[in-house]
Parts: C-alpha cells; sequence; structure tokens
C-alpha cells in the first residue's frame, strides 16, 4: 500500500509541474519503473495481429480440415508434385479399394480438399484458398492427364501460346494424341483432341507449365506446320501467318523444309512458301525446294474460308484472305 500511494505521489506531482509549464529533469533512477517499452508495444501489437489473422483464416476455412486418410493422399501426392490424380492413384495411395476409395473422394470434394475434372479424374485445392474456391490447376497439366497415359503432345494454338506465337489467350485446348477422344470441357476450357499416327510423332519438345509439371508439346516448326495444314485449329491463316512472323527470330528455316517432306500434303507446300515469300523469310533456293514439287492443283490459302479471291500462279493459290491484312501484319 505504501508503494501506490509512493507512485500517485508522484504522479500527482509531475502532473503539478506540468500544469505549471515547469520542467524537470529525468532521471531514470528515481522514475517509476515503466510499464512497456516501445519494442515491448510493438511486439505485442505484432502478436495481437498475428493471432487475429491465424483467428481469420481459421474461420475461413471452415470445416475445411483433413482426416488421417486424407492427410496421407494429399501429403503423398505433394511429394510426388502430383496435383492432378486418378482413383487408382487415390488406391494406391490410401490402401482403400472400390467404393471405399470412391467414398473418400467424395468428402474430400464435398469439403473443398479436391476438385472433380472428370469421371476419375481429379486436382487437389492448395488448402490456403478455403473450401468455397472452384479450382482447376492448370489446364495442360489437365489435358496431359485426359490422355491416360497415351502418348501425346500440346499442337496447334495451344502450342502456339505455349512458345508464345499469339497475342491473345486461349480458351480451346488442343491436343494430338493417338487415343479417340470427343471433346470436353472442364471448368471454362475446352479440350479438343486431334487424332495422329504413331508415325507423325516428331518434332516434339519439353515445355515447364509450372514449377514442378512439364507437359509434351511440338516444336516451333511443327506448331506452324501443323497449324498450315490444319489451321481450323489456330485461328485461321491470319493468325498462323502472325504467329510465323512473330517468331520469325527463333525459326530454323532448314528445319522447317526438313519437317515439310514428312508430310505428303501439296496444300501445305503452297501455304508455307506463299507466306516465305511474303515475309522474307526464305532464300530463292529454299522457297525452289517448296516449289518443285507443286502440282497443277490449286488450293485455298484458308480451307476454313469459302473459295473467294484471285488466283496466285505461282504458288498455285487462291488468295481468299486479303493479301493487305497479311501484308500489315509486320507493321502491326
Amino acid at each position: 500500500m505504501q508503494t501506490i500511494a509512493l507512485r500517485c505521489d508522484i504522479v500527482f506531482l509531475f502532473r503539478s509541474l506540468r500544469g505549471s509549464n515547469m520542467s524537470i529533469e529525468y532521471k531514470p533512477q528515481n522514475a517509476p519503473p515503466r510499464l512497456e517499452t516501445s519494442a515491448r508495444k510493438s511486439e505485442a501489437s505484432d502478436t495481437r495481429l498475428e493471432t487475429s489473422a491465424l483467428k481469420s483464416a481459421t474461420s475461413a476455412r471452415g470445416s475445411k480440415t483433413l482426416g488421417s486418410r486424407s492427410s496421407a493422399l494429399s501429403v503423398e501426392l505433394n511429394e510426388r508434385g502430383q496435383t492432378t490424380f486418378s482413383l487408382r492413384d487415390v488406391e494406391e495411395i490410401t490402401g482403400l479399394r472400390g467404393s471405399s476409395a470412391r467414398t473418400l473422394i467424395h468428402k474430400a470434394e464435398r469439403r473443398g480438399l479436391i476438385t472433380r475434372l472428370r469421371s476419375g479424374l481429379y486436382t487437389l485445392v492448395p488448402f490456403e484458398l478455403g473450401r468455397a474456391t472452384e479450382y482447376v490447376g492448370d489446364p495442360y497439366v489437365i489435358a496431359r492427364e485426359m490422355c491416360e497415359g497415351h502418348t501425346y503432345f500440346l499442337s496447334h494454338a495451344s502450342a502456339m501460346e505455349l512458345h508464345r506465337m499469339v497475342t491473345q489467350p486461349q480458351f480451346t485446348i488442343y491436343v494430338s494424341s493417338t487415343l479417340r477422344t470427343p471433346p470436353r470441357s472442364v471448368h471454362g476450357h475446352e479440350y479438343r483432341f486431334v487424332t495422329v499416327k504413331p508415325a507423325d510423332f516428331f518434332g516434339l519438345t519439353q515445355v515447364w507449365v509450372t514449377k514442378q509439371q512439364s507437359v509434351t508439346v511440338s516444336d516451333k516448326e511443327r506448331t506452324l506446320l501443323d497449324a498450315l495444314r490444319q489451321p481450323q485449329y489456330a485461328g485461321g491463316i491470319p493468325e498462323v501467318a502472325k504467329a510465323l512472323w512473330i517468331s520469325r527470330d527463333g525459326i530454323k528455316i532448314p528445319r522447317l523444309l526438313d519437317y515439310v517432306e514428312h508430310f505428303s500434303s501439296g496444300a501445305l507446300r503452297r501455304r508455307l512458301g506463299f507466306l516465305l515469300e511474303l515475309y522474307r523469310m526464305a532464300s530463292p533456293a529454299q522457297l525452289e525446294r517448296l516449289r518443285s514439287k507443286l502440282t497443277s492443283t490449286y488450293d485455298r490459302l484458308d480451307p476454313t474460308l469459302p473459295k473467294s479471291g484471285s488466283f496466285h500462279s505461282r504458288w498455285r493459290l487462291q488468295l481468299n484472305v486479303g493479301i493487305d491484312e497479311l501484308q500489315a501484319i509486320p507493321h502491326t
């Protein structure tokens, strides 16, 4: 009680002096003990903020908690770097079979731990996103998994995007595969499968689409040839012409011409030769290599458009795309 009274007297005296506009010299040995330093105040404030954030995060997560089986599944998939998985993966990791594995998946889906992509194919939802988030992962990784282990490569407009040959985002994913699969739609992305022969698997490369996942993609030269052969999967000839011009410094013309020999397509030779000459990307000898095997038949420059326009005798093409539009590409 004496200590409390003494402190009250000191405070009263200090306030009285301040009220009289008087100053005193601060001496630590005479001052009462400080209850909290500024550093401690800052630390306490940080602790309160962290506690508040933790409470908010816990509240946001709600019932998104992991049971022992779900936890084992999530840990193993993350260690594998495998965010997209199948029912067979669940059975292998958890030891569950049939209906028991499907029940585990169903419960995990209801709690927001995974997203169903299609029957038998799922993707992990990052825990920090919360249960209400609709998460589907990388669309190119999903395309790979949809091939169910069959050989594949991302092609046409998708390969053009991965090689940065386009300026507009692509919402249709094109996959060339030996597997015959109908088009599928998964959470805003359309997946189109182009059936190819085993002999057509050449000119391929690997591209990393996440820190842990890579996909097989046609290289730049093969991508351009596929787009010229089937421009309906690449946005039409004007888009292919833009891709050719954008990638002009990275394209190897000798490789391009070697790849052409694999395809017995006169239309491909005509379209490629016409564009290479238009943009002055090939030598006369290289152009002659394409022209030497042309027949007298004419093809449309863009097979996705009606038969119209003038005829170009040098390359045996009907120019149903405005030449002015193509010539303007280098200036846009």
